[in-house]
């Protein structure tokens, strides 16, 4: 599929990316990000790998509509770590 990122065009697969993303290690989600296989990466950092350009040369709504076109499911907000119990005293 033909996408355009930062005005330059590339042609994505769904497998490409998984093949991209293979071995690479989720950064912390703190914003934007994309379930790719079995991992949550940010969107920034899908979009560095994939695309081979530095981070503030694209949004991460580029790489969003990139994504979910090729069938990937998108996050707005991180999830919310658990909250523990406080210890009673």
């Amino acid at each position: 599929m033909r996408c355009v990122i930062a005005r330059y065009p590339f042609e994505l697969t769904k497998s490409g990316v998984l093949a991209s993303m293979k071995g690479v290690k989720p950064e912390l989600v703190t914003g934007e990000s994309v379930t790719v296989g079995r991992r949550r990466y940010p969107v920034k950092q899908v979009g560095q790998v994939i695309t081979r350009q530095d981070r503030r040369d694209f949004t991460s709504g580029e790489v969003v509509r990139a994504m979910t076109s090729l069938g990937f499911t998108c996050h707005e907000h991180p999830e919310a770590a658990p909250v523990g119990v406080p210890a009673e005293m």
